[in-house]
């Protein structure tokens, strides 16, 4: 099989909405370097473009404020470099924007304070809240006027109704009654609608005082808002999360001066994985966790591993249909083995102890069908009923069953002919 490092993936620049502008780069990794987490991978004209461990990828500009799994895995990241953000909840608060203050600076970067468009919506909230609040002011005045414009009113025509009824008063027995009457119920109405007017207005005044206290409520809880957004941030493109690291650069996919934008490198893991397959036949016998013994002879390179994984089916991952994909992680060596093509070989049982083994050549069948050696004993061949064991590289296990072997004996695995 051939050997290469594991979990190939792309990285890719996504601009952010904080920025007019893509930017260009400025600086990229070198082919077989080693990251970890807080380093910077690169920089898009100055700015850097951080390493952060996390399974979520980064989707979104991290600013205070927000919440969710993504400002969560920031903190906990935060946490193991050694920049505590506070209480790690997935809020980004004033704790978390001071923590990512300090790593920036601690980089040799200028933190990614308030850009000119939120200092400008917080100004302009500023004045809409002030204006609001002069508006509040006025109809709260003419409201608490317009009960004294009730009173009047009510006050007015409780008089004007007394005048009338002491002209019916006056009138009774009188040809001029009835005009009298008429009267004073024309007095009554008209005080009536002059105080339903009042109240009216009273009832109109109380309603612009309302809207006028929600708008400033709405304008002040924009305005906190905007300034809770306006602190330390993470634009989306100076921050990379990878559920795995350290990583190592397998390929630069761009070149210093080009726009940022898309794939730019290509990472693995640190992980050798060696890609093999097997024949139909034999791809039963190798199972996941099985030990491996991996070398190349002709370059003296040795290193041992483990079977990952097999295919569950022929014709998978690159390989014909008359074989089984399976995948071997190498254990830790000194080698370099990327790249090679190197010998796999699985042993599918062991003994686990030193034993006796023979040629397979000396083993023969007696009469009675069971396995035997002939042995030499000073100068006499005799032969040695044997249980034979498992077999590898031309040779045999050998139990005796009558007789002794020791270590040492010559056995027989041939007759020359004269």
């Amino acid at each position: 099989g051939t050997a290469r490092f594991g979990l190939p993936q792309s990285i890719s620049i996504v601009p952010s909405a904080l920025k007019a502008d893509s930017g260009i780069l400025t600086s990229l990794p070198e082919r077989d370097s080693q990251y970890a987490e807080g380093d910077v991978l690169l920089t898009v004209s100055g700015r850097p473009l951080f390493l952060l461990q996390g399974k979520t990828p980064a989707y979104r500009d991290l600013v205070p404020g927000i919440t969710g799994e993504d400002v969560l895995q920031l903190e906990e990241a935060l946490q193991r470099i050694g920049f505590d953000p506070g209480a790690v909840d997935g809020a980004y608060d004033e704790e978390t924007a001071a923590a990512v203050a300090a790593w920036y600076a601690a980089a040799g970067f200028e933190p990614f304070g308030p850009t000119i468009d939120q200092v400008a919506t917080v100004h302009d909230l500023e004045q809409a809240l002030v204006a609001a609040q002069n508006d509040l002011s006025t109809v709260e005045e003419i409201a608490a006027t317009i009960p004294l414009a009730v009173s009047a009113a009510e006050a007015e025509a409780e008089a004007a109704n007394k005048a009338a009824e002491a002209e019916v008063a006056a009138a009774r027995g009188t040809q001029s009654l009835g005009l009298a009457q008429a009267a004073a119920l024309a007095t009554r109405l008209a005080g009536e609608v002059n105080v339903q007017s009042a109240n009216n207005e009273l009832a109109a005044a109380e309603r612009e005082v309302l809207a006028a206290a929600d708008l400033v409520a709405r304008i002040t809880a924009d305005l906190e808002e905007a300034s809770r957004r306006t602190g330390m941030q993470i634009p989306l493109d100076e921050v990379v999360f990878l559920p795995d690291l350290p990583v190592r650069i397998e390929a630069v996919d761009a070149a210093i001066g080009d726009s940022a934008g898309g794939p730019v490198v290509t990472v693995t893991n640190n992980q050798l994985a060696i890609d093999s397959s097997l024949p139909l036949d034999e791809a039963q016998l190798v199972k996941p966790g099985m030990a491996v013994e991996i070398d190349e002879p002709d370059l003296g390179i040795e290193a041992t591993g483990v079977v990952a994984r097999v295919a569950s089916t022929p014709g998978t991952d690159g390989v014909d249909g008359f074989h089984i994909y399976f995948e071997t992680l190498v254990e830790e060596t000194s080698s370099s083995l990327e790249g090679f093509s190197l010998r796999l070989t699985i042993p599918v049982e062991s003994t686990g102890d030193a034993v006796t083994a023979v040629p397979i050549s000396a083993l023969s069948l007696a009469p009675d069908g069971r396995s035997r050696v002939q042995v030499e004993e000073n100068g006499v061949l005799n032969f040695v009923t044997v249980e034979p064991g498992l077999a590898a590289d031309g040779y045999v296990e050998v139990t005796p069953v009558d007789g002794t072997l020791e270590a040492g004996q010559r056995v027989v695995i041939g007759f020359e002919t004269q």
